[in-house]
């Protein structure tokens, strides 16, 4: 099977030559840079470099597919959010937002008509073209978009929204509003490009964050509106122990709901049922960057007998991660 053919027979619910293992959140680490000569901040920012980093995903780990974009800081920096740029002692790193939010908590925020040529959006746009025309149609493109509530935590500031979701929820609603417009809109635009996938970051809606029931009522809803204005086979990921809220998410229209380990995947089948996939590994913080190959591969056998159909990275992957450990993974899915 060509990696797309395996990646689709899965979503598909029919049998693959073997699991499929990509990332649903960014898998560039510095060892890839290097290897293919594309280096950050420009894979933030330049179409042509963001899409050979994305390729080392397959090129050089041999993952069945490749994502852009490798922050969460498209659509904010598009509504008017001042980006920080990322750089740690180690080196380039990955951007974020600055602080002080643009909007208080009274503020009416807009949708801007030409939301989809700000910022950096075009870039990315235009890496995904780049990467469907250099990849044919046997790779499959992962186009990763941002949830509403997380969204809107960039507008507000994040302590912000947490505050308001339980003092005066009804005043983030404007908010999420925006947040929805602007994860649709940029995920209907990656597929017009040439995305296969979406996969939906919602960090910020969090049960370590926020409550199961402002999940529900703050949430989910409008997570639900983001992916029904998308054609494609949706991923939704949230960071953290989503045990409390993944019956919920299973009902969000994600095909595919990407965990991490400190989640159940036996609560996941249980609550959401047949029909909903499951991906995941093992830990990006303490395992993967950390540990050895071995331990890489036992933590990966062990999530996939607890129920994982697609072998990922847990959750973004630290950009100090060793090559050799990201290389673990694949050589679990080959039987290696």
């Amino acid at each position: 099977m060509t990696p797309k053919e395996r990646v689709m027979s899965v979503i598909n619910h029919q049998k693959p030559d073997r699991m499929p293992c990509f990332g649903a959140n960014s898998t560039v680490s510095y060892d890839q840079m290097d290897k293919v000569k594309a280096y950050w901040p420009e894979g933030h920012e330049k179409a042509d470099v963001m899409a050979k980093q994305a390729m080392a995903a397959h090129t050089v780990l041999g993952f069945d597919a490749v994502r852009v974009p490798f922050c969460q800081t498209f659509e904010a920096e598009a509504l008017g959010c001042v980006l920080k740029p990322g750089k740690t002692p180690s080196g380039e790193s990955i951007p974020g937002i600055e602080h002080p939010p643009i909007y208080k908590l009274d503020d009416t925020p807009e949708f801007p008509d030409d939301f989809l040529s700000r910022g950096r959006i075009p870039a990315l746009l235009e890496a995904v073209r780049i990467l469907r025309k250099e990849l044919g149609d046997d790779i499959p493109i992962v186009g990763g978009i941002i949830g509403p509530f997380t969204i809107a935590g960039s507008l507000l500031g994040t302590v912000q929204i947490l505050k308001a979701s339980i003092k005066k929820p009804d005043k983030i609603v404007p908010f999420l509003e925006v947040g929805v417009k602007a994860g649709a809109a940029l995920g209907k635009a990656l597929v017009d490009a040439g995305a296969d996938i979406i996969s939906c970051e919602d960090m910020t809606a969090s049960p370590e964050m926020i409550s199961p029931n402002t999940y529900r009522d703050y949430a989910m809803d409008y997570q639900i509106r983001q992916f029904d204005a998308i054609s494609v086979p949706k991923i939704l990921h949230i960071c953290g122990n989503v045990d409390p809220v993944v019956g919920l998410m299973g009902k969000t229209g994600a095909d595919i709901l990407s965990l991490e380990p400190k989640a159940s995947a036996k609560l996941a089948r249980e609550k959401c049922g047949p029909d909903i996939l499951l991906m995941g590994g093992v830990d990006t913080a303490t395992t993967l960057f950390m540990q050895s190959p071995e331990t890489i591969k036992e933590g990966c056998i062990e999530s996939i007998e607890n129920g994982i159909q697609i072998l990922a990275p847990g959750c973004a992957v630290a950009p100090g991660t060793p090559l050799e450990n990201l290389l673990a993974m694949m050589e679990v899915v080959k039987g290696e």
